[in-house]
């Protein structure tokens, strides 16, 4: 099974950058555990900054991997050329936020993203990435199962 992880604009910051919502942990530094817990799925990960090389990096990976775990960052509230680079691609993708984002500034309560996601998980932290590949490893197994 092939998963990739994509976390767009200011994540390369996790662990550094406001640490009171986002916690003191790298995304590197969790990537590894992450891995250790699905030693039989490929996790891979991308991380940019840039709205366009997201877009592009969900229509190089959206027919060949088996799932799309996306933080799009503040993308998530602007963004309807993600939304539609999602609508476009066959594999399933999860919304993952750190934070619950509906406990926050108005702004954020509103996500784009969502109406072409699968599922969206927020608010638990760095463990919202792991229930998202919990999620794409059971819908993996339940489609193989059919």
């Amino acid at each position: 099974m092939n998963i990739i992880i994509i976390n767009g604009p200011n994540l390369n910051l996790l662990g550094k950058r406001e640490p009171s919502i986002y916690g003191n942990q790298s995304f590197e530094e969790y990537l590894v555990k992450l891995k250790e817990e699905y030693p039989s799925v490929n996790i891979s990960y991308y991380q940019s900054n840039v709205e366009g090389e997201l877009i592009d990096i969900i229509q190089e990976t959206g027919f060949i991997s088996d799932g799309i775990v996306l933080n799009a960052g503040a993308y998530t509230h602007t963004s309807v050329a993600i939304a539609d680079a999602i609508r476009a691609i066959k594999c399933p993708v999860i919304e993952v936020h750190i934070s619950n984002t509906h406990k926050r500034e108005e702004f954020r309560h509103k996500s784009y993203l969502t109406a072409a996601c699968l599922g969206t998980i927020l608010g638990f932290g760095m463990d919202s990435y792991r229930l998202a590949v919990e999620a794409l490893v059971r819908l993996k197994k339940e489609s193989d199962e059919e």
